[in-house]
């Protein structure tokens, strides 16, 4: 898996701090890692975008991005009105396939979730993903209403022959209600994909020597860490229903 294209199921979902984790993770288990941020919007220049967050909070990362707008909007629409260029699948594939040559692990960031038009054909993060023939990692949220956006996202990987490595919740609460302890069950099932990981609310604002050494504990074996999906349901499984 030298390209692991990364994608969430809408916005402020945790897909940044869930990359940082997946980069901390393969750092800690010997691989060389590079994060790539298709395209950044809302920040201008010299601020720090998603790909240097993630290399922040992981550690010695590749950081780079390819296209950067002011406003904070879709990439497409960002580009219109900025009157930049806009960026296109195959330039984030080309770009991810030479940094895969010089990194065991190339993880490139999506913005939004996975059918966000980059340029006026439509372009997406999924037309990425099936130029690189690179799995997807979709991050959703815990709570209700992801059970759709994560099984929309996952029937248009279906429909387009990519494969859905997993599913990982980029932000697990503190104290889950009902329908975040049951999503847990039927994530994988409306994914059709199993349960790689969930994050601890606040993960981003560890200090990073206590990210990286946690990192491996949200994540489980497939993105090298060591979380247990089984047990973390068995933790976190919901009262008993109401008696028929």
């Amino acid at each position: 898996m030298p390209v692991l294209v990364i994608t969430g199921t809408g916005t402020e979902v945790g897909k940044t701090v869930t990359t940082a984790a997946v980069a901390a993770a393969a750092l800690a288990a010997g691989r060389s890692v590079a994060v790539l941020k298709a395209a950044q919007t809302g920040l201008g220049p010299g601020e720090r975008g998603d790909a240097d967050e993630a290399a922040r909070l992981a550690g010695p990362v590749t950081a780079a991005e390819l296209a950067r707008y002011p406003e904070p909007l879709a990439p497409w629409t960002a580009a219109r009105r900025s009157g930049l260029a806009p960026v296109r699948p195959h330039e984030v594939a080309d770009a991810a396939a030479k940094l895969a040559t010089e990194h065991d692990l190339v993880l490139v960031e999506g913005a939004g979730g996975l059918l966000v038009r980059f340029d006026a054909a439509g372009g997406t993060l999924a037309d990425v993903a099936g130029l690189l023939a690179a799995p997807v990692l979709v991050v959703a949220s815990a709570g209700l209403g992801t059970l759709n956006t994560t099984e929309l996202t996952a029937r248009e990987l279906h429909l387009r022959a990519v494969e859905l490595l997993g599913v990982v919740i980029g932000s697990w609460p503190r104290s889950a209600d009902l329908a975040a302890r049951c999503n847990l069950a039927d994530l994988p099932q409306v994914a059709g994909a199993p349960l790689l990981g969930a994050l601890p609310a606040g993960a981003g604002a560890l200090p990073p020597p206590e990210f990286r050494r946690a990192a491996p504990t949200w994540l489980a074996p497939r993105l090298q860490g060591t979380w247990d999906a089984a047990s973390f349901q068995t933790r976190q499984a919901p009262p008993a229903g109401p008696p028929r």
